[in-house]
């Protein structure tokens, strides 16, 4: 019913060596040496302090852009061309850290994190003065692919492959909202009551049509509620979790860029359906090795409900309550 990732898949890591363990001890599987070798660098590096602060320098332009974006937007406008297009190469200063921290440095993967940044930057500044809309809807496919098909997860540990999402979110934030300065975007985390409203309203339109397809289908199973005090404290920290890094990354792609920039071309309503369905098909190879054409079902059904929140007021806030609430009970009670 989602949808979004669960927090199970940045931390696949630890979970599969578990996996294996249980399986080797009842004799039906032995554990694959690139999991070993993942369980022993987990063992040999169990903390680090540069991942600590490369996590906050990987988060620090999305909070800024969230929290302060006429600012954020300001400070990289008043640089001169060729600094606007060079800042974001220090992207790769979060993967350098982590890197010689976990002892997996590779040149290539820094070259990739210090010069794509920058190659956006260069794109969709030039792109500011044309109406054609290809180069926008070229930088939207190229992160889009890379985030979800994971081009360029190997170069993190496994458990630390959000990071690859992070940053790629970063340089898109830097390059539509910064230099492009992309209007009607609508990315501000500092929440309205009517985002609150909006969101918590498609909830409410698409939960009933959600379920009934869903356990129709067999991808929905309902799981006890629980205690009312323990179940909304865990059902607080996946909704915080979810909505600053599933649900409000997502949004601000499908909703703020690309169904934004589709209504441009071809209007509302279509730019609203054709988003949902890339939001479904985004989510063809999850949770499952083949094509999970009911998670992509669900999933474009969820976009509409999304989109509609987020074209309300033109706000992510909005779209992303809608998309942080219904992740949130799915990953909960319906999984």
């Amino acid at each position: 019913m989602h949808i979004g990732h669960s927090t199970k898949e940045y931390y696949i890591g630890d979970a599969e060596v578990g996996d294996y363990r249980a399986n080797r001890g009842q004799g039906r599987a032995s554990i694959p040496m690139s999991v070993v070798c993942e369980e022993q660098n987990n063992s040999v590096h169990p903390f680090s302090p540069l991942t600590a602060i490369a996590a906050v320098l990987a988060l620090a332009p999305y909070m800024a852009a969230g929290f302060f974006p006429a600012r954020a937007a300001g400070c990289a406008q008043r640089l001169p061309v060729w600094a606007q297009i060079l800042s974001p190469s220090l992207l790769c200063v979060p993967y350098l850290l982590v890197a010689l921290s976990r002892g997996t440095f590779s040149w290539a993967w820094l070259g990739l994190y210090a010069i794509l940044p920058a190659v956006i930057a260069a794109v969709l500044i030039r792109a500011g003065g044309t109406r054609s809309g290809w180069p926008e809807f070229l930088i939207l496919g190229i992160l889009g692919l890379a985030v979800d098909l994971r081009w360029f997860e190997p170069a993190w540990p496994a458990h630390l492959a959000v990071f690859n999402k992070v940053l790629l979110l970063d340089a898109g934030i830097y390059g539509f909202v910064a230099v492009r300065n992309l209007d009607g975007v609508g990315f501000d985390l500092r929440l309205r009551v009517r985002d609150l409203i909006i969101g918590l309203r498609e909830v409410v339109f698409y939960l009933p049509l959600a379920l009934a397809l869903g356990l129709g289908l067999g991808f929905l199973h309902l799981h006890p509620f629980g205690l009312i005090g323990p179940v909304m404290l865990q059902f607080e920290g996946a909704w915080i979790f979810t909505f600053f890094l599933i649900a409000v990354p997502e949004e601000l792609f499908f909703r703020g860029w690309l169904q934004n920039l589709l209504e441009r071309h071809m209007g509302r309503w279509p730019a609203l359906v054709t988003t949902a369905l890339l939001f479904g098909l985004s989510h063809f190879n999850k949770r499952a090795l083949h094509f999970n054409w009911r998670y992509v079902l669900l999933a474009a059904i969820a976009g509409i409900f999304y989109g509609r929140a987020w074209r309300r007021n033109r706000r992510v806030g909005a779209s992303a309550v809608t998309h942080a609430t219904v992740d949130s009970v799915w990953s909960l009670w319906l999984r």
